[in-house]
């Protein structure tokens, strides 16, 4: 079985699955030489595999590096999967192609993409050569846990301009926890029934309630305090308070983490034969030490 991307955050949770089920895993790496960046470095890189998983992509905003990582060299790599006569490709795509929302338990084809950053433009493109190779593509939900550096990282960055509670924390949207997603790529991968191609939803079927979610990470110390009741922040207040206030995360990532932004996700448990778990939020005691040590609270003033 060959993997890309296996380093990474979501990678290494599926290599460290894999691994342990006995899988055998030849892993595409820069450092061995392996570079979807450099279509030329991936000559061969398939030979004698029957299983691909597609996990490696750029996430950034250079459009020319979206570009080459992102849609030329996924082609490049679903070409030698191709030559090379792979039967299985699972490859790992996200929700963001469906841009600003509000989205509301949208199922696989009832919403058009409409990507507005370079990265989902990207991973929206380069999911074209996969199902041209008849593969399965994941669109992930928002993936929490050891190591992820956007998710939660973004609620801690919004609440720290934004210290109440957001439209009531009324927000829905999808969450997977890592080690959820893996489980579902590595059976996927590995199981005896054949995939059919297309695209899947990957995420807890139940959809997170953004209130929810914060007052669980405020009572694992990642955020300082759980949003006060009374403290509630209009929408338009919110987005004034995060133009009058120095941070990271935008107006469109703010979206994205607390409207309405969820995607029906049933099909995939069902195909993986696969429990979904308790989802993110019962997970968030296990990754906690990983939000705390990066800063992901801050001490009241």
């Amino acid at each position: 079985m060959v993997v890309s991307g296996g380093t990474g955050f979501v990678g290494s949770a599926v290599v460290r699955q894999l691994r342990e089920a006995g899988a055998e895993v030849r892993l595409l790496s820069r450092a061995g030489g392996v570079d979807l960046g450099r279509p030329q470095s991936l000559r061969g890189a398939c030979e004698g595999a029957r299983t691909l998983v597609s996990l490696a992509s750029y996430v950034g905003p250079d459009e020319e590096k979206c570009a080459a990582v992102n849609v030329r060299g996924t082609r490049a790599l679903m070409s030698e999967a191709r030559r090379a006569g792979v039967h299985r490709i699972v490859h790992l795509s996200t929700c963001a192609v469906y841009g600003t929302g509000p989205h509301r338990g949208v199922d696989v084809g009832e919403v058009a993409p409409a990507p507005v950053s370079a990265t989902s433009r990207s991973r929206l493109a380069g999911e074209g050569p996969v199902l041209a190779a008849g593969g399965t593509v994941l669109r992930a939900g928002l993936v929490t846990g050891a190591g992820d550096r956007w998710a939660v990282p973004a609620l801690v960055d919004a609440f720290r301009r934004l210290p109440g509670s957001w439209a009531g924390g009324r927000g829905l949207a999808s969450y997977v926890d890592v080690a959820d997603l893996a489980r579902v790529a590595v059976a996927l991968a590995t199981g005896p029934r054949a995939l059919p191609g297309g695209v899947v939803h990957v995420s807890h079927p139940e959809p997170v309630r953004n209130g929810e979610l914060m007052g669980a990470l405020a009572r694992h110390g990642v955020l300082p305090h759980v949003p006060a009741a009374g403290g509630e922040l209009s929408w338009q207040e919110c987005l004034a308070g995060l133009g009058e206030r120095p941070g990271w995360v935008s107006e469109r990532q703010f979206a994205l983490l607390a409207g309405d932004m969820w995607y029906r996700s049933d099909a995939v448990w069902r195909l993986a034969g696969v429990d979904p778990g308790p989802g993110p939020v019962r997970r968030l005691a296990a990754a906690a030490p990983w939000y705390r040590d990066r800063g992901g609270a801050r001490p009241d003033a």
